[in-house]
């Protein structure tokens, strides 16, 4: 039996070449669309009920999406990567497609980005890089970062390597997780759990590394943002609904944020003339953080193990 299956990840369409053999050993006919980011919703629902199953990025299978698909071939939705944000996931029991992701998988390679992003923004080396580059000779003065308090909200695996990083440096670290963090881990690093008011209260530098739910979307607003230092800084290599643009682009121009690491939006891509262009003591990614080529190539395989498992044990479907 052939499954024809939809690949609507970047990474992995960038390496679909090191995929074939795999796709050949189980039967797997791929259809790779064009995609910068994302696919619309209209996009996946012109398509979507061709295919048997889906290796997806971070598209909107609403719930209209997943009818659509449902009303097809579609049985099984494997999320490459861990965010699973995007997914109607009750809709997806619902119409009985099985879904997964590929958790834990990112760790080292995202707190990489998220070390570097501080690293940056304390001695400002990307606004120094700029200036020789035109013939200018810069000198900033940056901040240190040891003694420095850095607040992490999401303490899971990546949370985890962030904070690993962040102790060697000579930082000092509260962190913050709906969950009870281990107390073993706590004392590795000298951690102290905390609630979210005694972070935004005390943290130089705050680093967002949690999943996006409902409850935490726009977790940095106006609100939460009045709570915080004046001239904090801040990292988001998570979810971009995480923060209110809004309310970080006023608190850039009042000087309570003082600086920012945005590997993640509201809106993705960034548009062009996006007011976050204006600052330079912010800087803008491309929503890249786990795309290395080892992880990359690891995902790929981890996506398309959960893929073909469920696949198998999916029972033939009819049409509704």
């Amino acid at each position: 039996m052939t499954w024809r299956v939809l690949v609507t990840c970047p990474p992995m369409l960038l390496t679909l070449a090191e995929c074939q053999a795999r796709f050949v050993a189980e039967n797997l006919e791929v259809t790779a669309p064009e995609v910068v980011q994302q696919l619309t919703e209209a996009e996946l629902c012109d398509m979507i009920a061709d295919f048997d199953g889906v290796i997806a990025g971070d598209d909107p299978f609403t719930a209209r999406v997943l009818e659509t698909g449902r009303k097809g071939k579609l049985r099984v939705l494997a999320k490459w990567g861990i965010g699973v944000d995007a997914i109607d996931l009750e809709a997806a029991r619902r119409l009985g497609i099985h879904t997964s992701n590929t958790p834990d998988v990112f760790s080292d390679e995202v707190a990489d980005v998220a070390l570097g992003y501080l690293i940056l923004l304390a001695r400002q080396l990307h606004r120094i890089d700029a200036a020789v580059r035109q013939g200018e000779w810069l000198k900033v003065q940056g901040a240190s970062l040891r003694g420095k308090c850095a607040g992490i909200i999401g303490v899971g695996s990546i949370g985890q390597a962030i904070a690993r990083r962040l102790r060697v440096l000579g930082m000092d670290l509260v962190g913050y997780d709906i969950r009870s963090i281990d107390p073993e881990f706590c004392q590795q690093t000298n951690l102290q759990q905390v609630e979210l008011e005694p972070l935004f209260r005390q943290a130089d530098c705050i680093l967002l590394a949690c999943n996006l739910t409902r409850q935490n979307h726009h977790l940095i607003s106006a609100k939460t943002l009045s709570l915080v230092k004046s001239g904090v800084w801040l990292v988001n290599v998570a979810r971009g609904p995480l923060v209110e643009e809004a309310a970080l682009l006023e608190a850039l121009h009042t000087g309570k944020v003082a600086a920012a690491a945005l590997d993640v939006f509201e809106a993705e891509p960034l548009i062009p003339d996006h007011p976050l262009t204006q600052f330079e003591r912010v800087i803008l990614g491309s929503h890249n953080s786990s795309n290395t080529r080892e992880a990359v190539l690891r995902v790929n395989q981890l996506a398309i193990d959960n893929l073909v498992r469920d696949l198998k044990r999916a029972a033939p479907i009819s049409t509704v």
